[in-house]
């Protein structure tokens, strides 16, 4: 039986003491243990429709590291959230979905590169058992590993839908731990197919797409948000779908603490309006990455990250709604 979503609870600490996955409780904000939106801690799959897992891991980034303090700040900019359901739909993820907080992959920073390997075997135990996943950065090289787990599992390219200010399609002759080319090898291993996938924001420059359809931020401020979202769908189309939203998407003003801000992007209402104008598309894995907590001020970044990953879980949820 669901929680009420009004109900006091009468324990604290609901990532490990709540009696249902379901529902919401107002679990006070400034305390308690801080799993992704008071979900169960834990690492049983069984029953499970989503986990929201962590991926401490900076060792990728090329100016301003510390993203592998991203998900812990996202859980705790999450408290602030988890009372209730996103309040622009008409569905709460929490009631729909059996949706844990799987805790963070682990990997020893000393060998970076086993790094890529071990999160992606990780992964390819969730697409084994059958559950999507919601990835909490660290910086955005970790798409790659994830990407590979789900396309060795599904055995079909990926339609990319990719919120950012920069491409990450930079080429490379051979594969390399870095967060600026992991899509460029991704379409080159047919992890993706360019030709349904979708680049949005932009603000650096790459005369090269590799196939991908690029809007970028002049593009998407001109055009507006409508016709954004008709541009994703219409790309898109039935594919099966991965979301990644970099951080650094949102204008610096709404999002400081990130490894490589830059300037003329979007306020939070706008990638918010987004996301809740691709419901209906087949999304088979998300991130939200690149929060790096040293440079945020009062959790701004983080409370941005949080309530976008938010809005990823109820997309899943009114989808399978």
């Amino acid at each position: 039986m669901n929680e009420p979503k009004s109900a006091h609870p009468t324990t604290t600490d609901l990532a490990f003491t709540r009696t249902s996955p379901y529902g919401s409780l107002a679990e006070p904000t400034y305390s308690g243990a801080l799993s992704f939106l008071r979900r169960r801690y834990t690492r049983e799959l069984a029953g499970v429709d989503l986990a929201v897992v962590g991926v401490p891991f900076d060792l990728a980034t090329t100016n301003r590291p510390g993203t592998r303090l991203g998900p812990r700040a996202i859980r705790a900019a999450s408290a602030s959230l988890a009372w209730c359901g996103p309040y622009a739909w008409d569905v709460d993820p929490c009631e729909a979905l059996h949706i844990v907080d799987w805790g963070d992959v682990y990997f020893d920073a000393g060998h970076p590169d086993r790094v890529p390997a071990l999160i992606e075997a990780q992964f390819a135990q969730f697409a084994r058992a059958g559950v999507r996943v919601l990835a909490l950065g660290g910086d955005h090289f970790i798409s790659y590993p994830i990407l590979r787990a789900l396309h060795a599992q599904r055995g079909e390219a990926l339609a990319l839908v990719h919120f950012d200010a920069h491409s990450d399609t930079w080429a490379d002759a051979e594969p390399r731990i870095d967060h600026g080319s992991m899509f460029f090898h991704a379409a080159r291993e047919g992890l993706v197919d360019p030709a349904c996938s979708i680049q949005l924001g932009m603000r650096t420059k790459n005369p090269e797409t590799h196939g991908y359809q690029v809007l970028d931020a002049r593009w998407m401020h001109r055009e507006g948000i409508a016709a954004t979202i008709a541009a994703i769908r219409a790309r898109v189309g039935t594919r099966a779908c991965y979301l990644s939203f970099d951080v650094d998407f949102l204008d610096p003003a709404y999002a400081p603490g990130t490894g490589t801000p830059v300037v003329g992007g979007f306020s939070t209402h706008q990638a918010l309006e987004l996301l809740r104008g691709l419901a209906g598309l087949d999304v088979v894995g998300m991130d939200v990455v690149e929060v790096s907590p040293p440079y945020d001020h009062a959790e701004i970044t983080a409370l941005a990250a949080a309530s976008v990953a938010q809005e990823m879980l109820a997309l899943c949820a009114a989808a399978q709604g």
